[in-house]
């Protein structure tokens, strides 16, 4: 079986979460279920952007949609584990915003998943993507790792 390989840009880590694994989020195999691994690197992503002045549903003045996403899983995590979901922005490629989360234990920081994806800006009235406007370009220039 051919399994991807993400490969983490240390450099451009913009913020660090904290998180814990809630009994909840639990899955029939007695860990963490992929579907609330997604909610988290949501809720990750949304906190890195708030540090940095942005808000997904208003970036530049467009609302932004992930249009893929890969997750390349590393250990289980199981409640009550605390977590710690950095997130990395190394760039833009044409009209998307590549953003990497890496999931780990906080406790001896092995890692759990990392994960990459592509977000881009949409016009609700055309339903098309947009450029990236400079106003959120500029919120990521000169960034220092978190």
């Amino acid at each position: 079986m051919e399994r991807i390989k993400l490969e983490f840009p240390e450099s451009a880590i913009v913020h660090r979460q904290p998180l814990s694994v809630r009994i909840t989020d639990m899955n029939y195999g007695r860990h963490l279920g992929h579907d609330t691994l997604v909610s988290l690197l949501h809720e990750a992503r949304i906190q890195a952007f708030g540090s940095l002045g942005l808000t997904e549903w208003d970036m530049g003045g467009f609302p932004s949609v992930v249009v893929d996403l890969a997750i390349q899983y590393q250990s289980e995590a199981r409640w009550p584990d605390a977590l710690v979901v950095e997130t990395a922005i190394p760039g833009f490629t044409g009209k998307a915003i590549v953003v990497y989360h890496r999931v780990r234990h906080a406790e001896d920081g092995r890692p759990v998943a990392t994960a990459r994806l592509n977000l881009v800006l949409v016009d609700p009235s055309h339903g098309r993507s947009v450029a990236i406007p400079d106003a959120v370009r500029q919120a990521f220039v000169g960034v220092e790792s978190a």
